[in-house]
């Protein structure tokens, strides 16, 4: 009997790959539901024997057991997109069912864990910290000195109580690896928690997902289930948003967890010392607590500072998005530039059009000219030339793209999801709107030039400079003055459009 695999998360899903694995097991194959291999432009894609074929429909499926199908790719495992990639945090894509306990134990599952309980939880936070693995969630905070902050933290009330978080609230546009590593991978994340508890001396975790990941969800909660008596006594409780992107935020998902209003909180205290339930919380995202059961194998610590550049250590998943020829998750060293990724990887535009832009970070990611495709995938670089890596999802545009139209939509988004606590968020946002649409507005040809010429003027009477120069204004009061990222980062894509595709704005 051939046996025939096939992705089963959301996005195979989506492509129709349930339907393809229906005809499958209608001509007699037995039909094996595995993890994804990332390759989403290639969905729904069956392996044979190592061979891929994609993207595959149900009429196709015939020609492919016939053996003359045009769909074939060759051995998956040495496809270009996968060979050239250092996949530590998605070894087991598409090689692994997400529900088999056998074969995540065959994989080197659970054998982290097993040398972290053997050791002294310090040894355990300094092997994190010697690994040079950092948040990858976003500000890119070291992951060993949260963890021994926890660890040395005193519990509210003398009980000595503390947690573990797990943002997998994963709301930025153009991301997915959180997704695909929780629906093809979730005891690695499990494992990662598990680890982190045994670390810094708690006892229960939470894992909070965005309600748009239903898939997820289900597949989180059956994990939990299996492996409760492996990773025992630490517990986990898989707990469901209610949308709000502003969540995202570490603060405003522990409010959130405690069944508060998902609004931030000032900081400090910090949620370390005092986070969920007022108890010190190691919060953590989902690619961080994944990456953390390969750190803590034999000599795992050092193979992955090993990878990298400066302080930006070990792997990325990058994730291509937008309008681009080969979308999919890239998983590889610090370091790689933009160049590579979007025409040596991506293979440029899907369009066949010039790339204009490229946002990285997500929604709140600046916009990156193609003059600076140069720039190395790292923290410091991006920070210094006033960009984000964020998530690492990477969303491309062709030369089509309105930058104006899309600062817009940031300060949009930023009003639709602020939680309204603070004012240059809240207020700041809706006035950016407004200010971004009078920039792209005709101007009148009876304007009145007998009003005064100033910034705060009426509108009618300020010149186009002094807009300009009133939304850069604005811009730096809600980067500098806004409780959270959201408020604080969505200046990025506004200034980066305005400055560097100024025609857009005439």
């Amino acid at each position: 009997m051939i046996r025939v695999r096939l992705a089963d998360d959301a996005l195979a899903i989506a492509c129709g790959a349930d339907a393809v694995a229906a005809a499958f097991a209608a001509a007699g194959c037995l039909v094996e539901r595995c993890s994804s291999w990332g390759l989403h432009w290639l969905e729904p894609l069956a392996e044979i024997d190592g061979h891929g074929f994609g993207p595959l429909t149900p009429a196709d499926v015939s020609a492919v057991l016939a053996g003359r199908s045009d769909r074939g790719i060759g051995p998956i495992a040495t496809h270009p997109f996968l060979a050239r990639q250092q996949r530590l945090t998605f070894a087991r894509a598409g090689r692994t069912r997400p529900l088999s306990l056998d074969d995540y134990a065959a994989t080197d599952g659970w054998a982290g864990l097993r040398r972290a309980r053997a050791l002294p939880p310090e040894q355990v936070i300094a092997e994190v910290a010697g690994s040079g693995l950092r948040g990858r969630g976003g500000a890119g905070f070291p992951a060993g000195v949260k963890w021994r902050t926890v660890a040395e933290a005193g519990g509210q009330s003398g009980t000595g109580r503390k947690y573990i978080v797990c943002n997998a609230d994963e709301g930025d546009s153009g991301t997915f690896a959180d997704r695909m590593l929780m629906e093809g991978d979730p005891f690695a994340l499990l494992e990662g928690m598990a680890i982190a508890g045994h670390a810094v001396g708690a006892g229960h975790g939470y894992v909070y997902v965005r309600s748009e990941y239903p898939h997820a969800i289900a597949r989180l909660r059956a994990a939990v289930a299996l492996a409760a008596p492996i990773i025992a006594p630490f517990g986990v409780e898989v707990r469901v948003g209610a949308g709000a992107y502003v969540c995202g935020e570490e603060t405003a998902l522990l409010n959130s967890l405690e069944g508060r209003r998902g609004e931030v909180r000032a900081k400090p205290p910090l949620p370390a010392l005092h986070g969920l339930f007022g108890r010190p919380t190691v919060v953590n995202n989902v690619l961080t607590l994944a990456a953390v059961p390969h750190i803590l194998r034999e000599g795992g610590a050092a193979a992955y500072h090993g990878l990298g550049t400066g302080r930006s250590r070990g792997t990325m998943p990058i994730q291509l998005a937008g309008n681009v020829r080969y979308g999919g998750l890239y998983e590889t060293a610090f370091g790689i530039t933009l160049n590579a990724l979007i025409h040596d990887i991506g293979g440029g535009t899907a369009s066949g059009r010039p790339v204009k832009a490229v946002q990285v970070g997500g929604p709140l990611g600046a916009y990156i000219h193609p003059d600076r495709f140069d720039l190395p995938f790292d923290y410091e670089a991006y920070a210094a030339a006033d960009a984000l890596i964020g998530h690492g999802g990477v969303v491309v545009f062709d030369d089509t793209a309105d930058m104006a139209r899309l600062a817009r939509v940031a300060m949009q988004f930023c009003a639709i999801e602020s939680c309204g606590k603070c004012t240059p968020c809240r207020i700041g946002s809706t006035r950016g709107v407004e200010l971004i649409d009078r920039l792209r507005a005709p101007a009148p040809a009876d304007a009145v030039a007998a009003l005064p010429q100033m910034r705060n003027a009426p509108k009618g009477g300020r010149r186009r400079a002094d807009d300009l120069a009133l939304l850069e204004e604005l811009c730096e009061t809600m980067r500098f003055g806004s409780l959270c990222a959201l408020g604080g980062f969505t200046p990025y894509p506004v200034l980066s459009a305005l400055r560097q595709w100024p025609e857009d704005f005439a």
